[in-house]
């Protein structure tokens, strides 16, 4: 048996995380711990939690994986884990761990193990060497070290690009192969803080979840229950006719290109403005079935596309024709882009342009009326032209080095982050007066601009998200957001199981896989959610016919809500109530008020 025992004669460490200010420090060398109860828990964390860290990066090994523990120092060879992997027995060496934990924790790894992920090597190049990319790396490589304890960013770097060459593809064995060290280590306190963070935000989202269904019920309590009309089917296509127009904006300013569908509703009135703007890797066509749908019920939908944050520049990242997932100048261009378009769009409403004879917008729109629509990195543009402000200093503190360990219970932040490059001016005037109203879908906010900048915020607002968000986490850039906003008009809408992406067919346009961990559950539903609420928001405070308030409520939320995947809606919920029940205080809350 290939094992080797360092015994320590004190072992105490203490897990404080530094962003979660309330979270309970343990002390892991307590005597009161009973030591059969220290192996499972150390033994079921290396075979459960760590493949968090496998299922996001699958990498770990080389000849024997070394994990110190206070236990002491245990070693498993590579080989005892491929002979499982390949062929489900346990062997000697991997016996004795194996022992102490569950059946199924076992089979979840024999199963991260074989799991194969779809990237070509100029992909995972690509990415690995971008800035979010090599973030990534530096964090895990303060997790995953070399033989001679060393960072693991170069090796981890190495083995996922040659392991993408294998004809077996690129999986965890393969990254194990390729490794360049006879031993991987596993930083143990830096895994522990990273298993107590993602243990501790998953229980949080959890309490935060039954706080939100009880305030529900509360709000229920309090109207009269709707009782869903057979006439009135808010996820059904209007009926209006509409006509799709694709425009190709030229900033000469900045010397940018913003290509725009316009979907002009046919109606005898000028039509209310939705503009629609699109996350990491999409384009204009991501919401189309929205922008359809919000057309046949009157509304001029503009969905317009990002030049250096859209599709084509992951396509140009993949084809090493550019170097970032996101250019940092996006967070600027991006609410600039929606005003440019504005401006554009106004000028043919006011007269017939000759070059747009077969599609004539003059006084087809009503520009008094004007809301944007933002998913993700979309959703971070429509709070800023909304009016919320940088705050760098904050995001400061979000971004600290020995903060890092966040970043892999907030994927966001990783892009948040990049904001920090920007000149970092007292004020960045992005916001757009034009826009009325703002539905954030999913949006990544908490970091860039914290309780300070939100709370600038003085037109209604929905926030639309799920409970299973992997990517922008519901506690920390939805929940914690709406607990800011200082607005009457203002909405939290969550499905319960609901996760980043709502139509997984369109997911980047095709250009990557939708991961597991990101996919809808239920894409059908997801965007049947997305259209009543998005059309009862719009309705209301766009198009301003007050009918349609009787819809943005919880008890109507309760008649649209299926069990597969439910769906709530509440009109407050407070920070005090999150310290109170969660003993939870948001990052990025004021705490000088």
């Amino acid at each position: 048996m290939q094992i080797t025992i360092k015994r320590f004669d004190k072992f105490q460490t203490q897990i404080t995380d530094v962003r979660y200010k309330n979270v309970d420090t343990q002390k892991y060398g307590n005597s009161k711990w009973h030591k059969k109860w220290l192996a499972r828990f150390i033994f079921g964390f290396i075979f459960g939690s760590v493949s968090t860290v496998f299922s996001a990066i699958p990498a770990l090994g080389a000849e024997r994986i070394s994990i110190s523990s206070p236990l002491g120092e245990f070693t498993i060879p590579v080989s005892s884990l491929e002979t499982y992997a390949k062929t489900g027995k346990v062997d000697d060496e991997l016996g004795y761990y194996a022992r102490f934990v569950k059946p199924e924790e076992l089979g979840k790894l024999r199963e991260i193990l074989n799991s194969r992920v779809d990237l070509t090597p100029v992909i995972i190049s690509q990415f690995l060497y971008s800035s979010i990319g090599e973030t990534s790396l530096q964090f895990l490589g303060g997790l995953i070290q070399t033989e001679s304890r060393l960072n693991g960013f170069y090796a981890l770097r190495s083995s996922l690009i040659l392991a993408s060459t294998e004809k077996e593809g690129l999986n965890v064995l393969n990254v194990l192969k390729r490794f360049p060290s006879p031993t991987i280590r596993v930083s143990t306190a830096q895994a522990f803080t990273v298993f107590s963070v993602f243990t501790q935000l998953l229980e949080k989202t959890q309490k935060v979840t039954m706080l939100i269904s009880e305030q529900s019920k509360t709000e229920v309590a309090g109207q009269e229950l709707m009782k869903a009309s057979p006439n009135v089917d808010l996820a059904k296509p209007g009926e209006v006719k509409w006509q799709k127009q694709t425009f190709n904006f030229i900033d000469d300013k900045r010397n940018r290109t913003v290509i725009t569908d316009l979907y002009l509703p046919e109606i005898n009135s000028p039509a209310p403005v939705i503009v629609i703007s699109h996350g990491v890797g999409d384009n204009r066509r991501t919401f189309a079935y929205l922008g359809e749908h919000l057309a046949s019920h009157g509304f001029a939908v503009v969905a317009l596309e990002h030049p250096a944050s859209n599709t084509q520049q992951l396509q140009n990242l993949i084809q090493g024709a550019a170097r970032e997932v996101v250019e940092t100048s996006e967070f600027i261009d991006r609410p600039l882009d929606v005003s440019f378009v504005l401006d554009e769009i106004t000028r043919l409403n006011q007269s017939s342009s000759p070059n747009q004879s077969n599609f004539p917008l003059e006084k087809r729109l009503n520009l008094e009326q004007i809301g944007i629509l933002g998913h993700s990195f979309g959703g971070y543009t429509a709070f800023a032209l909304g009016g919320a402000e940088f705050n760098f200093k904050q995001l400061q503190q979000e971004c600290r080095a020995d903060n890092s360990n966040l970043s892999l219970a907030n994927v966001s932040l990783l892009l948040q982050c990049l904001a920090l490059e920007l000149p970092q001016k007292d004020k960045y005037n992005l916001q757009d007066k034009r826009i009325r109203a703002v539905f954030a879908m999913n949006p990544a906010i908490s970091g860039i601009f914290g309780e300070a900048g939100v709370s600038k915020i003085q037109v209604p607002v929905m926030i639309f998200g799920g409970t299973d968000d992997a990517v922008t986490p519901a506690l920390v850039e939805q929940i914690c957001p709406f607990t800011w906003l200082k607005v009457n008009d203002k909405y939290l809408a969550q499905i319960r199981g609901g996760t980043h992406v709502y139509d997984n067919s369109g997911f980047a346009s095709g250009a990557v896989p939708v991961p597991s961990v990101i996919a809808s559950p239920n894409p059908e539903l997801a965007r049947r959610y997305v259209k009543i609420m998005s059309l009862a928001f719009a309705k209301t405070y766009i198009a301003q016919e007050s009918q349609y308030q009787s819809f943005l409520n919880a008890s109507y939320a309760e008649t649209i809500s299926e069990p597969s995947l439910p769906i709530k809606l509440v009109r407050s919920l407070t920070n005090a109530q999150l310290s109170e029940k969660l003993k939870f205080s948001c990052p990025g809350t004021n705490t000088s008020k």
